[in-house]
């Protein structure tokens, strides 16, 4: 065998330690691949350098590269030893609390995700050039591997593409399904267009909706790129901490993070933010991907009917249309945003259990959790704003 052939897997504590090139070459090639700014080395090393993704938080970086017998970076996949389940969005607290009663340790478990966005996305990250299915299929062995040799529970990877889950489901990981709710756009042009595909009450319960968010004087901003400025992201800040205190306890992000996100990834990011008499009273981050608008964090300091659905769902479409992106994702959970055009799509975990009466149990229960998943999904569908034509009906 040639050196070219020969393959080297091993885990990196840091993205510092990597290659930038190397791991964007793998992560975002180009071509038919889309590109994901959360898969980005610039982003991934701002959480960690940032204090917001480290061992501290419960996120250890353990990254997986597989390389070829002259180092090059032939493939790779964003790991963490997790020492909670806080963070992911795909929920295994109660995987966590059998096993432990059963006397096991489930923590550190291995995750294969991007920390705290809940964004589908590939995971193993093959680089383009050689037998691509291939590559994933030893980036896999790699982790199923590191799980084994460090006598963990698990290997979990989250919000998967589907494709990559289904190959994942023929090689042996078990395979788990949940629900978001994205938009996409169906060639509407502009607002008006996307308005013109809902049936009439909810186009008028729309705009009536859009219309009350920006009463008493709030004017509504797009901030993108180097005209963030410092004083944008104190103010955003601000917002992001009254949320995360509310629903979470404790904000998973670092003020430094959004200062060190700004400067890595600035093309990537976009502020929504909403001001009145001159103050800036609510906002929302997303992020910037070459088909997909990802909206991701949320807050305000003052409430405003119907303020939320106008700056994180209305002004995400107008934004997605301008710029010619396919959808929306409005990241997790939030059945609201179904009479917002916002229809259910299905999103893939896959799962590494090594100790067979734990993985049969576990296996037991995600084949129902499927099941009532994909029901739940075809429900809502029926409930869908949209005029009841064959090409209005969202796919999965």
């Amino acid at each position: 065998m040639g050196d070219a052939e020969k393959i080297i897997a091993r885990a990196a504590e840091s993205m510092s330690s990597i290659d930038a090139t190397q791991w964007d070459a793998c992560a975002n090639p180009g071509g038919d691949v889309p590109y994901n700014p959360f898969l980005s080395h610039a982003f991934l090393k701002a959480l960690e350098e940032s204090g917001s993704a480290t061992a501290q938080t419960g996120w250890k970086p353990y990254h997986v590269l597989v390389e070829d017998g002259h180092g090059k970076i032939a493939g790779c996949a964003p790991a963490y030893l997790k020492g909670h389940s806080q963070g992911e969005f795909v929920f295994d607290y109660g995987w966590a609390d059998a096993w432990e009663r059963a006397g096991g340790q489930y923590y550190p478990k291995l995750q294969v995700s991007v920390p705290f966005t809940p964004a589908t996305g590939r995971r193993l990250l093959a680089r383009p050039g050689r037998n691509m299915q291939q590559t994933e299929d030893q980036i896999a062995a790699a982790l199923v591997e590191i799980t084994n040799q460090l006598d963990l529970s698990s290997c979990h990877m989250t919000f998967l593409p589907e494709d990559q889950w289904n190959h994942l489901g023929d090689i042996g990981f078990l395979q788990r399904t949940d629900q978001q709710f994205h938009w996409e756009d169906d060639g509407y042009g502009d607002f008006d267009g996307f308005l013109g595909a809902l049936a009439s009450r909810k186009r008028k319960n729309l705009k009536k909706e859009r219309a009350r968010a920006v009463e008493n004087d709030i004017e509504i901003e797009w901030v993108t790129g180097a005209d963030i400025t410092e004083d944008h992201w104190d103010a955003f800040y601000r917002f992001y901490m009254d949320t995360g205190s509310r629903k979470w306890g404790s904000p998973y992000l670092t003020r430094t993070c959004f200062s060190m996100l700004s400067e890595a990834v600035p093309d990537d990011l976009l502020l929504i933010l909403a001001k009145r008499h001159g103050q800036y009273i609510a906002g929302a981050m997303n992020m910037i991907g070459s088909e997909t608008l990802f909206g991701r964090y949320w807050g305000c300091t003052e409430h405003h009917d119907f303020l939320h659905f106008e700056v994180c769902y209305y002004q995400a479409i107008d934004f997605a249309l301008s710029r010619g992106l396919k959808r929306v994702e409005a990241g997790a959970q939030g059945s609201h945003k179904l009479a917002r055009g916002y229809v259910p799509k299905l999103t893939y975990s896959a799962h590494y259990i090594p100790n067979p009466s734990f993985r049969d149990a576990v296996d037991n229960y995600l084949t129902s959790e499927r099941q009532h998943v994909a029901a739940d999904a075809d429900m809502l569908l029926d409930h869908a704003p949209f005029k009841k034509t064959d090409q209005n009906t969202p796919q999965d």
